[in-house]
């Protein structure tokens, strides 16, 4: 429905889909992994009742953030894209976009996400600049360490003191076990999805956590994701959470052990298959934080 929905903006303007496609539009699956952990934040520090502005204001800038990062990565990999098969059709690749037609289009995204930050605080205003380095320096990443994953986990994850001081005003000390947590997710989930580029990697030296690990990549991603399953039952102790957040937290557990086993012969299609299945795991946590404040 969703993509039905935008390709119905070519007949607005015949390249709109080409710009829908830049900043991946089509493919909300990274506006999920975005969006539930700082619905998580969000969640906790209004404990379970947010204000309504402030869960607009974070679903809007999680959509127009998600579609600037996209924006810049294809705009830094536009000489390396189509060497992969996986990214040789992008816009940017393809010619059906020009760069300083997509430098126009991330800096209206920035401009937009920006205005939504204004409507908040100081506080968050200041936070959103160091949001901005991140998701900014994250897709450079690649050329100079074999961890961008880490960096793109520190960008994922911004979202998440961002909504507490806009929510209270300022980032409790227990909010960097959530924020860690989910950094600790992301770099597991994403090095899945490096893992279907990897043999294209390897051969024309782009660097990742997939790289790295070689053969241990499912023992140190379940590693990863045990351990974001630890911060986040320290951070649920601190907050109050109960019951119903550790079920969450076990459905979410249900959801790693099936990616580690139907990722077990490393097939791309599966890997790609357990990056997408990530986003369950985040629902369900949110799920079990909303239940856990909604039925006490």
């Amino acid at each position: 429905m969703l993509q039905h929905a935008l390709k119905s903006l070519n007949r607005l303007h015949p390249r709109a889909w080409d710009f829908v496609q830049l900043s991946r539009m089509d493919k909300p699956i990274g506006v999920y992994l975005l969006l539930w952990p700082t619905l998580w934040a969000l969640w906790i520090a209004g404990s379970g009742r947010p204000s309504l502005a402030n869960v607009a204001i974070f679903v809007l800038g999680v959509i127009l953030m998600r579609a600037a990062g996209c924006v810049i990565n294809d705009i830094a990999d536009r000489k390396v894209d189509g060497h992969v098969k996986r990214t040789e059709q992008r816009p940017l690749v393809s010619g059906r976009i020009s760069t300083r037609e997509a430098l126009v289009f991330f800096a209206v995204l920035l401009a937009a996400s920006f205005a939504l930050v204004l409507c908040t605080n100081a506080a968050t205003i200041g936070l959103s600049l160091g949001g901005l380095v991140l998701a900014a320096s994250y897709p450079f990443m690649k050329r100079y360490t074999h961890l961008p994953q880490v960096v793109l986990g520190a960008a994922f994850s911004w979202g998440m003191p961002m909504a507490f001081t806009a929510e209270i005003g300022h980032v409790p000390a227990a909010a960097w076990l959530l924020y860690l947590a989910n950094l600790l997710w992301t770099v597991g989930y994403d090095t899945y999805y490096a893992m279907v580029d990897r043999d294209d990697d390897l051969r024309i030296g782009v660097k990742s956590t997939a790289v790295l690990f070689g053969r241990n990549d499912r023992l140190i991603i379940g590693i990863l994701q045990g351990l974001a399953l630890v911060c986040l039952l320290l951070a649920g102790e601190r907050f109050g959470l109960g019951g119903w957040f550790h079920l969450g937290l076990l459905g979410a557990a249900g959801c790693f052990v099936w990616e580690s086993w139907h990722t077990r012969q490393r097939e791309r299609m599966a890997c790609f298959r357990a990056f997408l299945h990530n986003h369950w795991a985040g629902l369900l946590i949110f799920a079990g934080i909303v239940l856990d404040y909604g039925l006490r």
